[in-house]
């Protein structure tokens, strides 16, 4: 239990599991991003996994029953990786999608993780009815002196921007998003090991925030891939997470400011590269600052999911809880998560009674 933190998750059941005889889901279907189309449908845009781990995201109408989602009716591929930088030559993928629809600009923003020649890389794309998907590119990062390093030197992945314009630390009206950078430049140059910016002490992959001028994207929405004023949010604490944290979904504006879900990880991870097997993801939560979500509030001592149904402890890779996309429906929020790399699950996301 979380006693101290103003919200709660509850099972619900399974909405989506891989299709049998489809090649492209033999693998699993797994940390799916949401939306609503213009005629107001909610649809799931899961990650499929073909054979080899090469992923794709795709769209899926959400059956509501009660009021909860109960199943999926399959609506074809959005997405593949059919650009040269998300296409390696023994690798593939545009993988965890994270969806944000960000009324001022009328489209959803899609993050992903392009799984190219160099391994992950975030990547952008925008829609305006969540089946035909403009790609913006892979992101860049603003050089930072104060930080003496070029967070562009780094995997990233778990990245996902806020609803909503905030004030950037420069005082600039800007959209904030979410990333996990991945410190070991080891992973694709052997021998450079681990590097940090300055002033980081923690090597453990931990969630950063950064910005975009709302007026630089309202010339040109391409700089929604030029990210900078990167900051440090917040890192591993509590024992569920003593490996590593990520963001999860878009972030949902609360009465007590902004609510973060994220999961954590224990266990070991032997390669960024490969699947993992000796690992637990468990589903946590925070409360940013709503004038200044870089400022941490509160967070979850404990878990508010964690693995524990045979659909979380068993799959692809086992012991995992992986939350990517919260709607609302009927007056209640439900949270779509990732079950075991293999399935996708369902919570109800109440408020605790104070």
């Amino acid at each position: 239990m979380t006693d101290a933190f103003p919200y709660r998750l509850s099972r619900q059941g399974v909405v989506m599991t891989p299709e049998p005889g489809n090649a492209l889901e033999v693998e699993g279907v797994l940390n799916p991003g949401s939306g609503r189309t213009p005629d107001g449908a909610l649809h799931l845009l899961p990650r499929m996994v073909a054979e080899g781990n090469v992923s794709r995201v795709g769209l899926a109408k959400v059956v509501i029953e009660d009021g909860v989602p109960v199943a999926v009716e399959r609506d074809g591929i959005v997405l593949e990786p059919d650009r040269g930088w998300e296409r390696g030559a023994t690798h593939a993928g545009v993988e965890d999608p994270r969806v944000t629809r960000i009324p001022e600009l009328d489209l959803d923003v899609m993050t992903y993780v392009a799984y190219g020649p160099l391994g992950p890389r975030t990547a952008v794309a925008v829609s305006s009815d969540l089946r035909e998907w403009r790609r913006l590119g892979p992101v860049t990062f603003d050089y930072d002196d104060t930080l003496d390093m070029d967070l562009g030197l780094f995997h990233n992945k778990d990245t996902v921007f806020f609803p909503e314009p905030v004030t950037a630390p420069d005082g600039v009206r800007s959209f904030a998003v979410l990333h996990r950078p991945m410190w070991d430049i080891g992973e694709t140059a052997p021998g450079e090991g681990i590097r940090v910016p300055r002033g980081t002490t923690d090597t453990r992959q931990s969630i950063w925030i950064s910005y975009v001028s709302v007026d630089d994207v309202a010339r040109d929405i391409t700089n929604l891939t030029r990210w900078g004023q990167h900051r440090f949010l917040a890192g591993p604490e509590f024992p569920f997470e003593e490996l590593k944290i990520g963001g999860g979904p878009a972030p949902l504006r609360v009465p007590e400011g902004w609510l973060l879900l994220h999961h954590g990880v224990t266990g070991t991870i032997d390669s960024a590269f490969a699947q993992q097997k000796n690992v637990n993801y468990a589903a946590g939560g925070m409360i940013l600052d709503a004038a200044d979500p870089s400022v941490v509030l509160s967070r979850s001592t404990e878990p508010l999911l964690a693995p524990a149904t045979a659909d979380e402890t068993g799959g692809i890779v086992p012991n995992v809880v992986f939350p990517t996309a919260i709607e609302e429906i009927d007056g209640r929020h439900f949270v779509f998560y990732g079950m075991g790399d293999s399935k996708i699950g369902v919570a109800l996301l109440e408020r605790v009674a104070s």
